[in-house]
C-alpha cells in the first residue's frame, strides 16, 4: 500500500484502449491509489475498443485539479474525443504548473498537445503520432516509457509493464 493517500484521476471517453486504461487503474489500486474514474459524463458506462466497460463515477466537468496528486490519459480513440473539452485542458494545464503526475500513453498525447503542456518536454507516444507531438514542440524517443519531470509517457500496450513501473515511482516522489 505504498500510495495510500493518492489521489489519481483516470480520464476516458467511448473507445479508450482498453489495456492502457485498465492494467494501471489496477497497478495504482493495487499500491493503495484511490484512482477516480471520470468521463465526460457522471455514472456513465464507456466501452473500450475492444468491448470492456468502465463506468464514470464522475464527470471531469465538475473536477478540480486540487483533488488530485495526477491524471491518467489512456490512449486508443478516447483522446480525440477529450481533447475537445476546454474544461479537463484546463485540469491538466493546471496539474503541469503544479508538477502533478500526467501519465500518458499510446493516443492520449492528443489531450495534452491540446493543452499545450508538452513543448520541450521528452516524451514517447505511438510512432502514427510522432509529427504531432515534434510540431508541438516534444521530443520524441522511440522507447518503451520516458519520464520527464512529472511526466510519464508510454507507447503502446506491450511496454505497459514499464509504464506502470514509471507511473509508482512518479506518484511515491509525490509523498
Amino acid at each position: 500500500m505504498k500510495l495510500k493517500g493518492i489521489n489519481v484521476l483516470a480520464v476516458l471517453s467511448d473507445d479508450f484502449e482498453d489495456l492502457e486504461f485498465w492494467v494501471p487503474v489496477m497497478r495504482l489500486r493495487e499500491e493503495g491509489a484511490n484512482v477516480v474514474i471520470a468521463g465526460i459524463e457522471k455514472n456513465k458506462k464507456y466501452i473500450g475498443k475492444y468491448g470492456v466497460p468502465a463506468e464514470s463515477i464522475h464527470s471531469f466537468l465538475d473536477l478540480s485539479h486540487d483533488d488530485f496528486h495526477g491524471i491518467l490519459i489512456p490512449g486508443g480513440w478516447s483522446p480525440d474525443k477529450l481533447r475537445r473539452y476546454p474544461e479537463l485542458l484546463k485540469i491538466i494545464k493546471d496539474m503541469n504548473k503544479e508538477k502533478k503526475v500526467i501519465g500518458q500513453i499510446c493516443h492520449a498525447a492528443w489531450v495534452t498537445i491540446s493543452a499545450k503542456v508538452v513543448n520541450g518536454k521528452n516524451v514517447t507516444s505511438t510512432p502514427g503520432i510522432r509529427d504531432d507531438l515534434e510540431n508541438a514542440g516534444a521530443i520524441w524517443h522511440d522507447d518503451a516509457v520516458v519520464v520527464d519531470e512529472n511526466f510519464v509517457s508510454s507507447r503502446r500496450p506491450p511496454d505497459i509493464p514499464d509504464y506502470n513501473r514509471e507511473l509508482v515511482k512518479a506518484f511515491l516522489k509525490l509523498k
